[in-house]
């Protein structure tokens, strides 16, 4: 029986060719888009998966909650480490890591560089490979890393170093610029999909940090992971955390209300408000985002298959009339007609998986990250296929096989079947509902494609234009020659000014502090510190409103704060906070300047309350003010003093236009994604409409003949046609609008900044969908129209 409906099915395909081909080409799209939405979704949720304890592993993360504002970060204080083992029975193992950035240099024989790079180092315990069951090539982490000065390395890194992991054995590595490490270890590679990058590990006995001992101090390069006993449930942690905190916060007056609580290793990725070694997170808002626009798409594919099915379901009565006449029951007609779309739903999976391997390199590129759709190495991308092709042509298939099984014999054999005003008045539903997807699509992607415009053309507050910054060591040695540098340096052609600085005015990188005012202490909100010299203010083109730039030093003369800080301790008249003093960290100094406001962060945060201060031992980077016009010769010429002047570390510079960028790369892809599927869900629901409005004209054949022989013109016949579809799609505009209108605002309420909703996103999308639609529909209804009424008269 089954091998007959087959062949059924595929002669149906064959006669009805047109149709046939729509329903696949709609279908394999929106699979396509489906699958490749499914593979980014899995990649996502493999992140730190594999482990053999998974489940009781845990890392502390940081809290703290001022009457103003809450700050969290998954930095631990140093000491928490052996505190945490002391007052926690339950956990089996406690490891701290700690990332840092050095010089790595491999000699030859002769100590000659073979290799010189900055890598990102980690110190950390043996404890912490028991918690993590990594694999070891070479060596154990008993042997590699409990040692001062032993180093372990990745697979990977061993060979880049030394040609292979067994050569990799025994020998030197140059770390910094006096340090030697004997190679002791060769672990795995972790997976792409882990948010550690671990290639090289020291012991934490070389760790410079190890002996802070002071709770208030913070650094999110500093976290500590545990591995939870057998039977041990987070909720059984909480008046042993309750505990802690109160011990070691509460009673030693920490200021913040800081406190620490535990985060599941499952949940790090998804954490963007704790952030992780790999600075790569994505929220389940997003994923979930991604999912339902993939079953927006597949639900329009299957709108555009119930839609002509239905439509052709007139065209197939005399063949359900004969059937059942001939015996055939109603459950074996539906099977009938779910095969045939299960043959569709079949051939269209096959036209996508080719398709998905097109796209795939080009996903690969967007999200930055190596991505599979091998069903041998992945084979839950088998049982996902599997279930779409079932969910598909169930969905596509149900609604037309009951309607075509359902007709009745007598009537089936005289060709009297209609399709009644239900399925009717159901199939204008489908087409708005369609097209409401559409519209909500394209003004979602109009709306975020507004606010990067808007995120690039907005003034900061200060001069970014053709500003370099330019990394610089800080030990001892190289501070001496900074001087020297910036003489050298000011006489390259192209170079107009030079400051030293820790960061640039807008800079992910966090320093605050909790500070007291005038000889009161601050306990609202903490102050965002920057380290800069004199010429800071000049370069950047910041604005003052009050006082003036602090004086050449090399130590604190004086503070520079910005409007916002004045704000948060209501100072109204920026003059009146000129001579208060600022002491944060014993660091007492008199404020001498107010800045106007500057965007500090990235557009979706606030303006922080901050102070610029004179401290040459904070200065790692140096901002250079090129000529826009000799940018490349001006940086090869630096890049060469640069690499001469501090010949034992590495250079690395990079444009302030480049790292803004940087900020908004997650919202760049959603751009690109929005703009991708709403390309993706115009094609499918035009050409489901052009199909649709194809077997319309058809069946009105009669009709158009007889009303051009009353007198109807061609015109006239069009706007018949025409009328209804539009109808619909101004019906699925106003449906719409509201739900899109819900859904940007919720979008641009992640921005402290963000452009304002305005008409003209709503009405483009009204106005194209309109204006596709009367294109679409005239092209063939035009035809039907200026068919010869004499042919279709003697046809009928």
């Amino acid at each position: 029986m089954f091998k007959l409906n087959f062949k059924i099915a595929f002669r149906n395909l064959w006669k009805n060719k047109g149709y046939a081909f729509i329903n696949i080409l709609g279908l394999s799209v929106g699979m396509m888009s489906c699958i490749l939405i499914f593979i980014f979704i899995r990649h996502q949720l493999s992140f730190d998966s594999g482990y053999k304890n998974q489940d009781r592993i845990y890392r502390f993360v940081t809290d703290w909650k001022y009457s103003n504002f809450e700050d969290h970060t998954q930095g631990v204080p140093v000491p928490l480490a052996d505190a945490a083992r002391n007052e926690f029975a339950a956990f089996e193992k406690v490891a701290p890591i700690t990332k840092s950035n050095n010089v790595i240099r491999i000699k030859d024989e002769y100590g000659k560089d073979l290799v010189k790079m900055s890598k990102e180092i980690y110190y950390t315990e043996p404890d912490f490979f028991d918690i993590f069951d990594i694999g070891w090539i070479a060596g154990t982490p008993k042997e590699a890393i409990k040692e001062p000065n032993t180093v372990a390395l990745s697979e990977s890194t061993a060979k880049l170093f030394f040609g292979s992991a067994e050569k990799a054995m025994g020998k030197s590595v140059y770390f910094g610029t006096k340090t030697i490490l004997k190679v002791a270890g060769v672990f795995n590679d972790l997976p792409e999909n882990s948010s550690f990058t671990l290639n090289i590990v020291v012991s934490n006995a070389k760790n410079p940090n190890k002996r802070w001992a002071a709770w208030d101090s913070v650094s999110s390069n500093i976290e500590c992971y545990v591995l939870l006993k057998d039977g041990v449930s987070l909720s059984d942690l909480d008046q042993p955390m309750q505990k802690f905190n109160t011990k070691y916060y509460k009673r030693k007056n920490i200021s913040g209300n800081q406190t620490n609580s535990l985060q599941a290793l499952k949940d790090i990725h998804f954490s963007d408000r704790y952030g992780n070694f790999a600075n790569r997170t994505v929220t389940k808002k997003e994923i979930y985002g991604l999912a339902i626009i993939g079953l927006f798409l597949i639900l329009t594919a299957c709108i555009n298959f119930v839609n002509l099915a239905t439509a052709q379901a007139i065209n197939r009565s005399k063949e359900v009339g004969v059937r059942k006449v001939m015996g055939s029951k109603r459950n074996q007609l539906v099977l009938q007609f779910l095969t045939e779309t299960f043959c569709i739903t079949f051939l269209a999976l096959l036209v996508a998986c080719v398709l998905t391997e097109f796209a795939l390199p080009q996903m690969e590129q967007l999200f930055k990250a190596r991505m599979s759709f091998s069903m041998l190495e992945h084979p839950v991308i088998f049982v996902f296929l599997f279930l779409l092709v079932t969910l598909v042509s169930l969905l596509a298939g149900c609604y037309p096989a009951l309607v075509m099984s359902g007709f009745s014999p007598a009537l089936a054999i005289k060709n009297k079947v209609t399709v009644n005003s239900g399925s009717l008045s159901l199939r204008k539903v489908l087409v708005v509902v369609q097209f409401a997807i559409t519209i909500i699509l394209v003004i979602s992607t109009l709306i975020i494609l507004q606010q990067m415009k808007y995120i690039r053309e907005k003034p900061l507050g200060f001069n970014k234009e053709a500003v370099s910054m330019v990394s610089i060591p800080g030990d001892s040695l190289s501070m001496t020659k900074y001087d020297t540098f910036k003489e050298r340096v000011l006489r390259i052609p192209g170079v107009k000014m030079l400051s030293y600085g820790q960061k640039a005015p807008l800079s992910s990188d966090m320093q605050t502090t909790n500070f007291s005012y005038n000889g009161k202490i601050n306990t609202d909100f903490e102050l965002r510190l920057y380290s800069a010299d004199e010429n800071y203010f000049k370069l950047f083109d910041l604005k003052f409103v009050a006082g003036k730039g602090f004086r050449k030093s090399d130590t604190i003369s004086g503070y520079v704060v910005n409007q916002t800080f004045l704000k948060k301790i209501n100072v109204l008249k920026p003059e009146d906070a000129l001579g208060k003093i600022i002491d944060q960290n014993g660091r007492k100094a008199a404020i001498v300047g107010v800045l106007k406001d500057f965007n500090d962060q990235s557009l979706q945060q606030s303006i922080s309350p901050l102070a610029i201060y004179s401290e040459k031992d904070n200065y790692y980077k140096v901002a250079i003010k090129i000529d826009s016009k000799q940018v490349f010769n001006t940086m090869q010429n630096v890049e060469n003093l640069w690499n001469a002047t501090f010949l034992s570390h590495v250079y690395y510079a990079e444009f302030i236009d480049d790292t803004i960028r940087g900020y908004y790369e997650n919202e760049r892809v959603m751009g690109v994604l929005f703009r991708v599927f709403a390309g993706v869900i115009i094609f499918i629901s035009f050409i489901g409409l052009f199909g649709l409005i194809s077997f319309v004209a058809s069946q009105r054949t009669k009709e158009v003949a007889i009303r051009k022989v009353l007198g109807a013109s061609t015109l006239e016949v069009v706007k018949m046609l025409n009328s209804s579809f539009l109808i619909m799609v101004f019906i699925a505009n106003l449906v719409a609008w509201p739900l899109a209108y819900l859904f940007v605002s919720k979008w641009l309420s992640g921005f402290a900044y963000r452009t304002e909703i305005s008409i003209w996103p709503f009405a483009l999308a009204m106005l194209t969908s309109m204006l596709l639609t009367l294109i679409t529909v005239s092209i063939r209804s035009y035809k039907a129209a200026t068919t010869n009424t004499i042919d279709a008269l003697k046809y009928e």
